[in-house]
């Protein structure tokens, strides 16, 4: 077990190295010089070249690359161009509310789409399950950022029923939580027809497994066979897709706290790329990249706890 941890560790150091090299590389090909664009349009030719050795954009690009990984491992992601305070800084102030509008979506999606899932399943080809077949479609459909527009429009303009922006007063845990409620929703939706049409197929294929069939024919109360047998195998395609799912999730919170004007990692990236800020976009980018990294061991090990035929092949 122990070897398995290592080994996805390993795994997850590998993936945030690559993409580590790619963002570096995607960022660099945004139009435009930060240096030009901190110092004004009338900065000298001396001032320019002086800032450019200060940032290191003089060097080529492969000693950028190790100056910045050199950086990375250190803890220091630079400086913000236009605050002059450290990335590391402003990178964790933002990330909290978006963890916060992430694990609420995904939680309520799961919440529901689970149960939604199992229930369709012990009833294929019935009036119900083909009803929320339609609907759970519908909701994939849906794309989050067109959702939290309507919903904002509907519920917070019209009706008056929740706050239109922001994240809530500072120290008010009953507001930050009613300011949540909407983008939590909008970025789930989607994820809980996926998760009932996951749910439902896998449930479906474990409900006719060799030792749930014997539990059945043992007279085994039914709930007991779905929740104890069935549904911890039939969690396990979950698992995996909640923990590859994790990317996806946050690139609808950013989408979405961007309609909101939450802050965040989505909007914290956003302005800094529209403003060239290229230290910040890395520190957003890369904290994204990590969150990434540590969930799919998480679910990893998750699903090794979930399914003996796992843990016997480690």
């Amino acid at each position: 077990m122990i070897g398995y941890v290592v080994q996805r560790i390993l795994l997850s150091l590998l993936i945030s190295a690559v993409a580590m090299v790619a963002l570096f590389a995607m960022v660099r090909m945004i139009p435009g010089d930060p240096v030009t664009l901190m110092l004004g349009a009338r900065a000298t030719p001396e001032a320019i070249a002086r800032l450019n050795a200060q940032m290191g954009l003089d060097q080529p690009v492969i000693t950028q690359i190790g100056l910045w990984f050199s950086r990375i491992f250190s803890g220091d992601l630079g400086v913000d161009i236009w605050s002059q305070r450290p990335v590391v800084d402003v990178v964790l102030e933002a990330l909290p509310p978006t963890l916060a509008l992430t694990l609420a979506g995904i939680g309520w999606a799961a919440a529901l789409g689970i149960p939604l899932g199992c229930y369709s399943a012990l009833r294929p080809g019935t009036f119900t399950d083909q009803a929320l077949s339609v609907v759970s479609v519908g909701a994939i459909s849906i794309p989050p950022f067109v959702l939290a527009i309507y919903c904002l429009l509907f519920f917070s303009v019209r009706l008056g029923w929740f706050p239109v922006l922001g994240a809530g007063e500072d120290g008010d845990l009953a507001d930050q939580i009613w300011h949540l409620v909407l983008p939590a929703f909008a970025v789930g939706l989607g994820w809980v027809g996926y998760l009932a049409r996951l749910v439902r197929g896998s449930m479906i294929e474990a409900m006719g497994e060799n030792h749930v069939r014997t539990a059945r024919a043992m007279g085994l109360p039914p709930h007991r066979i779905v929740v104890t047998y069935a549904l911890r195998l039939a969690i396990v395609p979950t698992v995996t897709m909640l923990g590859i799912s994790i990317g996806g999730l946050l690139s609808s919170a950013v989408l979405v706290e961007n309609v909101f004007s939450r802050p965040g990692l989505g909007t914290l990236i956003a302005d800094a790329a529209q403003g060239r800020n290229y230290p910040v976009v890395q520190g957003g980018v890369l904290a994204a990249v990590l969150l990434f990294a540590i969930a799919m061991p998480i679910s990893d090990l998750v699903i090794a706890w979930l399914d003996p035929r796992v843990r016997k092949s480690l």
